[in-house]
């Protein structure tokens, strides 16, 4: 078929679209480039396998760093190795796109692979490799209701990515500086304009290099069997409806013992079939009942909140900490301040860059009632950790007054949906028992929907079983004056900006009303960190002055570590951080540090120890690090034939400074003069 290309201009932006260059093996592969940004994106069906009973679709995002042209930093290994966090959320933004458009009963794998093949330091390739995912996915022979394209919109206080086919939106991930519902909105319909340019060209390129598809047969099911199987299932299925209204455990979600009872009577059945015959009973039963009847899962109103508690200072040792509990959604979070070295470092394809602030999100079994595997965090754990990480960070103290490393860990102790949005308000509650000195406190709401036809209902604060069954699931997170983070994932093709403006407004009616709660617990930060955190004291030296605080080989700075049990850290701008538990070491750090890169004046003052003796006189200890000269003859009124006869190393003088000479002394101090 050889090269096709295609061409279209996004916000003065031309991005080309190319088929046929590379991966001729794959089901379908797509080249995209913008600037000198090129990434590629592979397609491969492989086959079915009925007895998964789910769509086994895997998405791979790698960043090679020879797109940047850099070489690993590590001495011993230059391959890069397991996919990084943010490889892991960028190919986390492509799935949760592309999945919601496979159509149901297509069960064969699917594996697509992005891969950045240069990058300009200036052109995001995570939106240009879900666009050319979409193109490849809808050049290949695979059902496939797409072609979808994302854009992202950006200014000083918001970055938002979104995804949407000509009709309707499909993802939306977002971190927004406090920024209004109304401002979403317009940056949705904005992207939303540049996303049907995109969708035009992709549909010209199916034109010309598109495959058939493959035509999807999905047997019915016989009315016969699903007969048999709702007399025996039926009964039990809705009473599972009604337990759902007082249940607090999402594992009573499970339908296994219900299907494997029936299974167990009917041995000769399909058990697929069986399967998918109680689901879709169920499924149907519960969506009916909150759309038609307007009766959610658990009986609540559409707008209402489950009942919340929240605590703070749980664990006496760490440095801060905080339990928040929505219904039978419980989350522990936990806070630890460090010293400024102690940033993450990471490296990508933009070098090496760096993050003081951390928020890890764990999910351990035990929170759903079930015994499982415990190991490496999940995508799904780093996907919500850093959701809750980008909900904080617009209302942190800047570093300048608070130059704290803040590590922060949500520890999920019960689960019934919207665990990542408990994990937000734990951390605005931990953080201020800690004493960080949030601008704002931010809380995080979960909304759902459910669309029967024509008819749609927004609900707050979804549970277990509407997430499962629904068909959005829209996190909002911010303070009282503005949105911090948004994600929307959707199981449908997608949804309407008058769904999405119905669902800012309910969620913030509902963030506003649990941060009322949350302010009921702790009002403010506390004044000061925990007596178990570091303490920081920082202070700026004259930069000509950094040499004297580091000497030679880092002798001095060493010497100051190891005496004090203290870091001390100095930038090239000459600002230093010190950090400590102790706050006499911490003080005896500072004043150390004081004393080597403060100017000593004539005339000033000391009580200074004396370190060495000498017979032309006697040096003494004007400030840490800083010797004078004591002159013989200024030991005594009358001739001093040896100074070891009337002083001693370790005797206390007190001394004024007459004059201070043009040399250096070796250890970086200069030499003073001084009258006893």
């Amino acid at each position: 078929m050889g090269i096709k290309s295609k061409t279209v201009v996004v916000n003065g932006q031309t991005i080309t679209f190319e088929s046929g260059r590379y991966a001729e093996q794959a089901t379908a592969a797509v080249l995209v480039k913008a600037n000198d940004t090129v990434v590629l994106v592979t397609v491969v069906a492989g086959q079915e396998n009925p007895n998964l009973g789910y769509f086994p679709l895997s998405v791979e995002y790698q960043e090679k760093l020879y797109a940047s042209g850099i070489i690993k930093g590590s001495r011993w290994v230059k391959r890069e190795g397991k996919p990084t966090d943010e490889a892991i959320l960028k190919a986390r933004l492509i799935d949760r796109s592309i999945r919601p458009l496979f159509p149901k009963g297509y069960l064969k794998e699917v594996q697509v692979i992005a891969q950045v093949l240069s990058y300009d330091q200036t052109t995001d390739p995570d939106v240009l490799a879900l666009c050319a995912a979409s193109a490849a996915l809808s050049l290949s022979p695979i059902p496939w209701n797409g072609p979808i394209a994302a854009v992202r919109v950006k200014n000083d206080n918001l970055d938002l990515v979104v995804s949407g086919s000509k009709d309707a939106l499909v993802m939306v991930e977002a971190g927004a500086n406090q920024v209004s519902e109304t401002d979403i909105l317009e940056a949705l319909a904005s992207g939303h304009a540049e996303i049907k340019k995109i969708i035009g060209v992709i549909n010209e390129l199916i034109k010309e290099a598109g495959s058939p598809k493959e035509e999807l047969i999905i047997k019915p099911v016989e009315a016969a069997l699903a007969k048999q199987v709702l007399a025996k299932t039926k009964t039990a299925l809705d009473d599972l409806i009604v337990r759902l209204q007082t249940s607090a455990r999402e594992k009573d979600l499970n339908l296994g013992p219900i299907q494997a009872a029936c299974l167990e009577d009917m041995p000769e059945a399909d058990s697929s079939e069986v399967k998918a015959i109680i689901d879709d009973y169920f499924k149907t039963a519960l969506r009916q009942k909150t759309v038609t009847k307007k009766i959610r899962t658990d009986g609540r109103g559409f707008d209402q909140i489950r009942p919340i508690t929240c605590e703070v200072g749980v664990l006496p040792r760490t440095h801060g900490s905080a339990m928040f509990k929505r219904g039978s959604t419980q989350a522990l979070t936990i806070v630890t301040l460090g010293s400024p070295r102690l940033e993450q470092l990471i490296e990508d394809l933009e070098g090496e860059t760096s993050k003081r602030y951390i928020h890890h999100y764990n999910f351990p079994p035990f929170s759903v009632g079930e015994a499982g595997r415990m190991g490496w965090p999940s995508r799904r754990e780093i996907g919500h950790g850093a959701l809750a990480e980008r909900a904080i960070e617009p209302v942190l103290p800047e570093a300048a007054d608070f130059p704290y490393t803040m590590r922060v860990v949500s520890e999920i102790m019960s689960s019934n949906g919207s665990t990542s949005m408990a994990s937000v308000c734990g951390s605005t509650l931990s953080l201020m028992d800690a004493g960080v000195p949030l601008k704002k406190p931010v809380a995080g709401i979960a909304m759902g929907l459910m669309v029967e036809g024509k008819d749609y209902v927004v609900l707050t604060d979804i549970q277990g079983a509407e997430d499962h069954l629904g068909d959005m699931d829209f996190k909002v997170a911010g303070t009282d004056s503005g949105i911090t983070a948004l994600q929307m994932d959707i199981k449908i093709p997608g949804v309407t900006p008058e769904i999405l403006k119905d669902a800012l407004e309910k969620a913030k009616q509902a963030r506003l009303s649990i941060l009322d709660i949350m302010i009921k617990t702790i009002v403010q930060p506390r004044a000061q960190v925990s007596a178990y955190a570091p303490k920081i004291a920082t202070l700026n030296i004259p930069v000509e002055k950094i040499g004297e605080l580091i000497g030679p080989g880092g002798k001095t700075i060493k010497k100051i570590i190891q005496e004090t049990g203290c870091e001390v850290d100095v930038d090239d701008n000459g600002r230093v951080i010190i950090t400590g538990v102790d706050p006499e070491k911490l003080a005896a750090a500072k004043k150390w540090v004081n004393g080597l890169t403060r100017e000593i004046k004539v005339g000033e003052e000391f009580d200074a120890k004396i370190v060495r003796i000498e017979p032309f006189g006697v040096f003494v200890e004007l400030l840490p690090g800083r010797d004078g000269l004591v002159h013989v003859s200024r030991l005594s009124t009358g001739y001093v034939a040896d100074p070891n006869t009337i002083v001693k190393i370790g005797q206390t003088l007190h001394v004024r400074v007459r004059e201070i000479d043009e040399f250096r002394r070796p250890g970086g101090g200069q030499r003073y003069s001084g009258r006893r």
